[in-house]
């Protein structure tokens, strides 16, 4: 039987989620007769933690799904045994980097992937808590209909399944390793605000998060696009491409991975960076490895937390983070590019050793490059006045640890990477510290 991980990474209450994730866990297992493991990955504590325990304890039984809902303390323990396990060097940095004491979108998500290997999933299915699905006709629209219907096929057996192939010929006999959606409501990053102050300083700070050297009139494009997802228009009916998928097509909180993706290479563990979980969507594109873009779009909200002064605060540094990520992101990505075919080995499976490789040389990248943008962020933001000052101020105050940081990023990645095959390998062995 088919075994697939679905996800539900968290650090705030989300109940709600939990109860529409557990519902799209029943739809792939009796629609697909897939073994779905539902694990809900939480960082939560209080009465978050209480209430999610509730409300996986209300979730009706279905044959076929299992649920997995670990605290952090069950997830150190996981780790702590595979780490060991693994034997690899600096077992207690390695530990610190898939869990993390700040906020990672790439560490969290790793987690999912190394708990998967040891459950023996073939894929890992990614959901998030500040989202919901949309309905139509009264139902849900599920994005793992669609995950399940391509993901691990043949792409040229996929090609009477889909509205449409844009794949070239000769990745037809490549087997679908991305299957993904984007979004539809709130701009999946918070700088609306901006474009509303001053449009002029919105194409200045968004500007920044676009590689250099693209042609003028299609960086107008890319920054009138960036973070908008697909819109605001409701589902109406299904439309799937077969084709290598843009980056800038999908979202991480809709999206499903093989396991020969996330099995080779981990995402950046970097934490309190926005972004950082969208490597392996850009390393599918770049080996030529098909995937299906569908239009199951899931609706994107703003947490009430993240509206509050703290929130707001602590978000626009973790966008700061990924502005000075970039660069050296950019700069792996147009290695991977360059490389293409050359990036997979003769089964077709990423070569984890040249993306170490291409990530561990960007470190060498000129500091200079992120000092003038950490310069063009305070005029920006100064200029914009009220509470962007308060931006201004705590970029400068952390100025130099952030420089250096995104530095040092970006090793721990390349590290990681390294450890990334000894981990995945110990991890079945552990599968009994995961048992609900």
């Amino acid at each position: 039987m088919r075994r697939v991980c679905l996800t539900l990474p968290t650090n705030r209450a989300c109940a709600a989620t939990i109860a529409a994730v557990g519902e799209e866990a029943a739809h792939g297992a009796r629609h697909f007769g897939a073994e779905v493991r539902l694990l809900i990955l939480d960082s939560s504590d209080g009465a978050a933690h209480e209430e999610h325990r509730a409300a996986v304890r209300a979730l009706p039984p279905v044959p076929g799904v299992v649920v997995h809902h670990l605290d952090e303390a069950r997830q150190r323990a996981f780790l702590r045994e595979v780490v060991t396990r693994s034997g690899v060097a600096a077992p207690e940095r390695v530990l610190g980097l898939m869990l993390p004491s700040g906020v990672s979108y790439g560490a969290c998500t790793n987690r999912a992937f190394l708990i998967a290997e040891a459950l023996g999933c073939s894929s890992v299915h990614r959901r998030d808590s500040d989202s919901r699905y949309q309905y139509r006709d009264g139902a849900p629209v599920l994005p793992l209909h669609q995950e399940l219907t391509a993901l691990g096929r043949r792409a040229a057996d996929v090609t009477g399944l889909v509205t449409r192939s844009r794949l070239d010929p000769a990745c037809a006999d490549r087997a679908v390793a991305l299957v993904g959606g984007s979004f539809v409501g709130e701009m999946s990053v918070d700088v609306a605000e901006i474009h509303a102050l001053d449009p002029g300083i919105y194409r200045e700070v968004v500007g920044l998060s676009i590689p250099d050297g693209i042609p003028e009139i299609w960086r107008g494009n890319l920054i009138k696009e960036s973070f908008r997802g697909a819109g605001t228009a409701p589902f109406t009916g299904d439309v799937t491409t077969l084709t290598r998928v843009s980056p800038t097509r999908v979202d991480m909180c809709n999206i499903g991975l093989g396991r020969e993706v996330y099995g080779r290479v981990p995402l950046p563990p970097a934490t309190d960076t926005i972004g950082s979980d969208y490597f392996l969507v850009h390393a599918v594109h770049d080996a030529r490895l098909p995937g299906v873009l569908h239009n199951r779009h899931i609706v994107n909200y703003h947490t009430g937390e993240r509206r509050s002064d703290a929130g707001f605060l602590a978000y626009q540094l973790r966008f700061a983070k990924f502005l000075l990520a970039t660069p050296y992101l950019n700069s792996v990505y147009e290695r991977m590019t360059a490389a293409g075919d050359a990036l997979l080995d003769d089964e077709g499976r990423i070569r984890s050793s040249a993306v170490a490789g291409f990530v561990r040389d960007s470190t060498g990248l000129d500091p200079a490059v992120n000092a003038e943008r950490l310069d063009v962020l305070d005029r920006c933001y100064r200029k914009l006045d009220g509470r962007w000052t308060a931006v201004a101020d705590a970029l400068a105050e952390r100025r130099e640890k952030f420089l250096a940081e995104a530095r040092n990023d970006m090793a721990d990645f390349a590290l990681l990477i390294d450890a990334w095959e000894p981990l995945t390998r110990a991890a079945p062995a552990v599968a009994s510290v995961l048992v609900p």
